[in-house]
This record gives structure tokens, C-alpha cells and sequence, in this order.
């Protein structure tokens, strides 16, 4: 019985390494499995593959009729077209459990660590299975990503020792210089559209009956936006147009450890509602807010009841 491993949609490096590394995992594990993603690697995502020789899995838009396992998410919302005849046989995920239902029993990872890496490390470790350099170099790298160098409140002391393990693997010395220069990366903007950049970390939510998107763009310098914020803030508002209630858009500075958030809304109230900071305008500075998934949407979730 064949099945792919599929992430989240507009996968970040996270939900491609995640499934890459499962699929590894699954196949050894003799099952028949492939990796698939719903969507293209981000500029960060293709420097670590390029980085560890690893090869971005085959993108797929339609998953009817299809079985799957799914990694770094277990949204219906998150999910790809087809999946109410999908048959769901595992998820590997550091998110809340979703609303993806199944017909029968599955094998079921979902633990409250910073990365779905750090889950499937511990997969890897618990089935005696090894691990390969390059996907040991991948999964180290998608740690480093989501716990944004070990700098977000969701990352856990099972992230820092699941880094430290993959970093022997992989043969890199200096995890925080790989951190830093990966984020670099993610930092260029010149020559990328608003829309893709508004897409390179973006997800749908269902609030109290009302569709929010919440997008993020990490830097290591806020300026390095400052000349396309304007465009950024025009693209949310077409994307609200598309039938949303609101529409945020984090602008995380690592380095400064806190996130611009710009704002589209029917009701910009419900941000003084989450945040306790009224928004004066189109933005609003929330500082040590770096975690979406831990600091942003747990809170509006609240607001929005």
C-alpha cells in the first residue's frame, strides 16, 4: 500500500524536511512511501537542501483517494485539495492536535516541542533507526529555523538536545553560524514579489466562525523590509479581499526579538483584544513576539470568541 508524506500548505523548511525525513523513516521501516509537498521550497528551504544534497519532494495538489502521513500539521485548513477521500495513517506535528478525522486507529506523533524535526529525531531514535548525514544536516537546519536559533518561546530543551545529536551526524561544528547564515537567506526580499513574500510563511485560520490568515516574514534586520513594507501592506489587503476577515502580518526581527504586525481588518480592535496594545494605524510593534504558533494565534484565538 503505497502513501506520501505530505506537510503543510506554503511549506516552509520545516514541512518539506519533515516529510523528506519521515518518508526516509517510513521507508525503512519497509513501507511504501514518497515524500510530497504543497508547494515549491522557499529561498531558505532550497539553501538547505542545496547545503545537504537533499532533493525538494515532488509537489502535489490533489490528494483524493490518496493515503497519507502528515507532517507539521493536522488542519483541514492546512490541507491539501482531495482530503475528505484521503485516508490519513499517521501525523508527525509540534502544532495543537486540528480537526483532521480518521476512519481508523493511526500512528500518531504530536508533541509541545519547537519543530516537527525534533518529533521525528526521536521517531528515528525509538524505531533504532539512522539517521543520514544529509537528512541529519536538513532536520538540524528546520530546528534552527522554526525555534528561530533557539530564540522563540516554543523552543524546548528537546529541540537544543535534538540539534546537538544531528549537528555529530551531519558534521557541523558551529550550529549558530549554519543559524545565522541560513537566516540570511531568508532575510532577501530583492526581486520577490509581495505576494510571494506575504505566501513564504502563511496560513489560514478558522476563528470563531471568521477565516484570519496570519503570514510571517523573519529578518535579521527589520530595515531590510522598511522599502517594501508599503507593497507588503497592499498585498494583505488584496488577500482580506479574497473573503477574509483579517488579515496579519508578522515582521519578526531576530535580533531584536519582537514583531512588527501589520493589519488588515473588519474589526483592528480585536489586536487590543489579544495584545492589550491598541493599534494605532496599519501596524503595531508587539515586543518578544516571535512565535506564531505560540504567541500569536493562541491569543486571537481568545479575541476573536
Amino acid at each position: 500500500m503505497s502513501a506520501l508524506v505530505i506537510g503543510h500548505m506554503n511549506p516552509d523548511t520545516d514541512s518539506i524536511i519533515s516529510a523528506i525525513a519521515a518518508a526516509d523513516l517510513y521507508s525503512k521501516r519497509g513501507l511504501d512511501v514518497t515524500p510530497a509537498a504543497q508547494g515549491a521550497p522557499t529561498p531558505e528551504t532550497e539553501f538547505v537542501l542545496k547545503k545537504f544534497g537533499l532533493t525538494a519532494p515532488q509537489v502535489v495538489a490533489d490528494v483524493a483517494g490518496k493515503n497519507l502521513y502528515l507532517v507539521d500539521y493536522s488542519d483541514i485548513a492546512q490541507a491539501p485539495k482531495g482530503m475528505d477521500s484521503a485516508c490519513v495513517l499517521g501525523i508527525a506535528d509540534h502544532h495543537k492536535l486540528g480537526d483532521v478525522t480518521t476512519s481508523a486507529p493511526l500512528e500518531a506523533w504530536i508533541w509541545p516541542v519547537g519543530c516537527t524535526c525534533t518529533v521525528l529525531k526521536n521517531m528515528f531514535d525509538f524505531y533504532g533507526v539512522e539517521i543520514s548525514k544529509g537528512i541529519a544536516g536538513g532536520m538540524l537546519c528546520a530546528i534552527l529555523s522554526d525555534t528561530v536559533i533557539f530564540k522563540s518561546p516554543t523552543c524546548t530543551p528537546a529541540d537544543k538536545k535534538a540539534v546537538e545529536e544531528l549537528a555529530k551526524i551531519a558534521g557541523v561544528s558551529d550550529v549558530m553560524a549554519l543559524g545565522m547564515e541560513m537566516f540570511k537567506v531568508k532575510s532577501a526580499v530583492e526581486g520577490t514579489s509581495m505576494k510571494d513574500l506575504v505566501f513564504r510563511d502563511y496560513k489560514d485560520f478558522d476563528m470563531g466562525g471568521n477565516k484570519v490568515g496570519i503570514g510571517q516574514l523573519e529578518v535579521v534586520d527589520l530595515s531590510i523590509l522598511e522599502p517594501v513594507k508599503a507593497g507588503l501592506q497592499a498585498e494583505i489587503a488584496r488577500v482580506k479581499g479574497e473573503g477574509r476577515h483579517s488579515v496579519f502580518l508578522l515582521l519578526t526581527d531576530i535580533m531584536k526579538e519582537g514583531s512588527e504586525m501589520l493589519i488588515v481588518s473588519d474589526d483592528p480592535s480585536v489586536v487590543e483584544k489579544a495584545f492589550g496594545v491598541k493599534a494605532e494605524g496599519a501596524s503595531v510593534w508587539l515586543p518578544g513576539v516571535m512565535s506564531r504558533k505560540k504567541q500569536v494565534v493562541p491569543n486571537f484565538e481568545k479575541a476573536f470568541k
